[in-house]
């Protein structure tokens, strides 16, 4: 997906925004396991991560051997700080692999500070956003903007009032293009 993004991006001349998303906020800050997320057994999550893996592999993104799910409502908010900063693209890259391919807790500081290091971000920077929660109404008014658009899943690619949901191949991503009159450069 991260390709054909990219891809897309550059054929079409168009800016994709990234926006926060209330993912779970329930989720405790420990993360709990996908079988009490989904209130199912092993065998259940077990499908629907193998079914996970094969999307993801299809189009090229990582994906690790997940069992649990934790908060990202910080990695959101770190996030839009990084758009501020030029590199929102890189840390939403690097905190979708840090999540979804190694399993690390999205909600814990130290691990983000990591991910903003990694993406050459200023560290104090980033630790004093996080201690403030200075980016936290910002993501409340994207959580507010997914419900009004009544989004329910991520990842959603909306297009004036059409929405294409989840991890999408570079046709699907053109087609959402051709089918709104916009050309290739």
């Amino acid at each position: 997906m991260t390709g054909s993004v990219e891809q897309l991006k550059h054929e079409y001349q168009i800016e994709i925004r990234w926006r926060a998303f209330p993912l779970h906020p329930e989720t405790p800050d420990e993360g709990i396991l996908l079988e009490e997320l989904f209130k199912t057994g092993s065998d259940q999550i077990d499908r629907m991560v193998t079914q996970l893996r094969l999307t993801a592999n299809q189009l090229g993104l990582p994906f690790g051997n997940r069992t649990k799910t934790y908060n990202s409502r910080l990695a959101q908010e770190l996030g839009l700080w990084a758009e501020k900063n030029g590199r929102g693209e890189e840390f939403h890259l690097a905190a979708f692999k840090a999540y979804f391919a190694d399993g690390r807790n999205l909600a814990k500081q130290h691990v983000l500070l990591d991910l903003a290091k990694s993406c050459n971000l200023p560290i104090e920077e980033a630790s004093e956003v996080l201690r403030t929660r200075s980016y936290a109404t910002a993501v409340d008014e994207d959580w507010e903007a997914s419900r009004q658009q009544q989004i329910t899943a991520v990842p959603t690619f909306t297009f004036g009032s059409t929405l294409l949901v989840g991890a999408q191949a570079y046709s699907n991503l053109q087609g959402l293009m051709l089918q709104h009159g916009v050309l290739r450069r």
